[in-house]
């Protein structure tokens, strides 16, 4: 999928995204970012790319 085109049905702020701790792998779902995980480790957006 070419970068510049959005994922159907990512458009709304208020839906919620899955975040994944990238220290335990925990998942959540979540309209911000949670922040940090109960192990300390920082969660990042999965629908985002690492880079």
């Amino acid at each position: 999928m070419p970068h510049s085109q959005d994922v159907e049905g990512t458009n709304d702020p208020e839906s919620p995204s899955q975040y994944e701790c990238l220290q335990c792998g925990t998942i959540v779902e979540a309209t911000t970012n949670p922040g940090t995980c109960s192990c300390g480790g920082d969660f990042h957006n999965r629908a985002k790319s690492l880079e």
